[in-house]
């Protein structure tokens, strides 16, 4: 049985291994080409391949999932190809004890899952983006368009690039408004950079131009440097570098509380918290779903057809997910139950199929 056991779990997880090195050869390809668009006299090609090695991670984390997916139904596909289902099933091994074997290398995927998720994709991640902003910019002041804006009290601010850690801002815009949203002063200034001291810590800001607006006049004046006190720490900062689907778990949930605080929507960050922290029952249950097919519909189907359907599969469940995100933030229902619809939609119909089998 251990050897059953064994030579199930080999197939299955070398079949996800070939799957995830295909799909992350692709999206090297496709994200080559697509960085090379962006290429200028500033942002070059090697800049543009440092960018994808980067993000590859990921794009990987995304894709896992269905890589879990495809390589659960191709490795049991080979198996039922080569008749060894039915050799295993004759010998007395019941359904249930070829599907643990089966699960054994999605738990490792799992764990993978999150350890790609919340460790190591979310800071390669951050340094990429930032590498990106601060090469296209040519280390003069970065285009507002790739830059972020940020609310704090009544202050709007828009930093054009973080650094890797973000202890340092380049192009800080401040709109500084009244209790009326009349504008009140704005700032511009170089850069910024975090001092941290006994009994504080604050910003730094370099070359700062500030105009202020009274009755009927425009106040200009210059500073060489200024300091600048605000509820804004490099951590925190390192987070608006990348989307929310493609910060850490913690990270997410740290800032959803500080829009919380700020009296912001927080909807989108905890529909992505809660979309990665389940992610490994979205692999979960389209494995579970590709054993179905294996011991059900698919049993004697060829290669081809396995792959095409692991692809439509993946398809629709992506396809739910983006359905659900938006109508959740739409119609303001809790986002943990817009990301657990397809997960029980998906396990549900899997173990129905499977229930037939047995």
């Amino acid at each position: 049985m251990i050897l059953i056991d064994r030579h199930i779990r080999n197939i299955v997880l070398l079949s996800m291994i070939v799957v995830i090195a295909l799909i992350a050869t692709l999206d090297l390809i496709f994200g080559l080409l697509d960085q090379l668009a962006d290429t200028d006299e500033n942002y070059n090609p090697v800049n543009a391949l440092s960018f994808v090695l980067l993000t590859m991670p990921t794009s990987i984390y995304e894709l896992l999932p269905f890589a879990a997916l495809g390589g659960a139904l191709i490795g049991l596909g080979i198996l039922a190809s080569h008749n060894e289902l039915v050799v295993i099933q004759s010998a007395g091994v019941p359904v249930s004890r070829i599907i643990f074997a089966v699960l054994k290398p999605v738990l490792f995927v799992m764990c993978l899952s999150l350890l790609l998720g919340e460790y190591i994709s979310p800071p390669l991640e951050q340094l990429a983006q930032s590498n990106k902003a601060i090469q296209s910019s040519g280390g003069s002041t970065v285009n507002p368009e790739q830059g972020t804006w940020q609310r704090v009290g009544n202050e709007f601010i828009h930093i054009n690039a973080i650094a890797p850690g973000g202890r340092q801002l380049f192009g800080v815009s401040r709109y500084q408004v009244d209790h009326n949203r009349r504008l009140e002063s704005l700032s511009f200034n170089d850069s910024a950079t975090y001092v941290e001291e006994e009994n504080g810590s604050y910003w730094r800001l370099n070359n700062v131009q500030e105009s202020t607006f009274s009755q009927g006049s425009v106040a200009t004046q210059r500073y060489l440097q200024k300091d600048w006190q605000v509820n804004l720490s490099p951590e925190l900062l390192s987070v608006l570098l990348v989307d929310a689907d493609e910060q850490s778990i913690s990270g997410l949930y740290r800032f959803a509380e500080y829009f919380e605080a700020e009296g912001l929507d927080t909807d989108t960050y905890y529909l992505a918290f809660w979309k990665k922290v389940l992610q490994p029952l979205s692999t979960l249950s389209l494995v579970i779903l590709a054993i179905s097919f294996v011991f059900g519909p698919l049993r004697e189907a060829t290669m081809g057809a396995r792959v095409f359907v692991a692809l439509g599969t993946g398809l629709v469940f992506t396809i739910l997910q983006r359905m659900m995100e938006p109508a959740s933030l739409l119609y303001g229902f809790n986002p943990l139950v817009a990301v657990l619809i397809p997960i029980i939609l998906c396990a549900g119909f899997g173990i129905l199929l499977l229930l037939k089998v047995r």
